[in-house]
């Protein structure tokens, strides 16, 4: 039975400082190195046929400790931007507590959490979910089917409408939903 793991990308610089991130591409940060190396440890039991992320760097370094610290580094990865994290608009790099003082704290949850209302020149989830969906059905569903043990570390959105899609999750309950860093999910198709 092959086995899909998602894998939210570690602690990223603008996680730490609360800023909106979106596809601005940061680092992870000295905490959330440790959280890729700890998912690594606990995936050091499944061994995995293929990877894939997304083309910035957190998740890219997320892959890379991780795989490390599961004794698995030479495992094949792809890189593409259909993983990459919701674009935020004109929100990417401001800071959500001055945003929330500004707009409201209701205004800033619908904009971080509904499914399809975007932020001013960004993205909704439901953008993100028609991005995503195409390239998991594409490119990682096949490889499942033949029976290979996948790993996709990507981001909090892209990630969250790919549960939407393989939990059957409503547009209302994904409003709800959020993924911490650094740890995997497991799904057993």
């Amino acid at each position: 039975m092959p086995v899909l793991v998602l894998v939210r990308h570690g602690q990223s610089t603008y996680n730490l400082q609360n800023l909106f991130t979106g596809e601005t591409d940061v680092p992870l940060t000295p905490q959330g190195r440790e959280e890729a190396r700890a998912a690594g440890e606990k995936l050091k039991d499944t061994p995995f046929d293929h990877g894939f992320t997304s083309v910035l760097q957190r998740a890219i370094e997320t892959m890379s400790l991780l795989l490390e610290a599961a004794h698995q580094p030479q495992l094949p990865v792809t890189r593409d931007r259909a993983l990459n994290e919701r674009n935020y608009g004109s929100l990417q790099g401001l800071n959500k507590a001055d945003i929330a003082k500004k707009y409201g704290e209701e205004q800033v949850a619908i904009w971080r959490r509904s499914y399809t209302v975007r932020p001013p020149g960004g993205e909704s989830l439901e953008d993100t979910y028609k991005r995503v969906i195409p390239y998991y059905e594409g490119h990682i569903l096949p490889r499942l089917q033949k029976g290979e043990n996948i790993l996709v570390v990507a981001h909090g959105n892209s990630l969250r409408a790919l549960m939407m899609y393989l939990e059957k999750i409503s547009e209302d309950a994904i409003a709800h939903i959020d993924l911490a860093t650094g740890v995997p999910r497991f799904y057993h198709l």
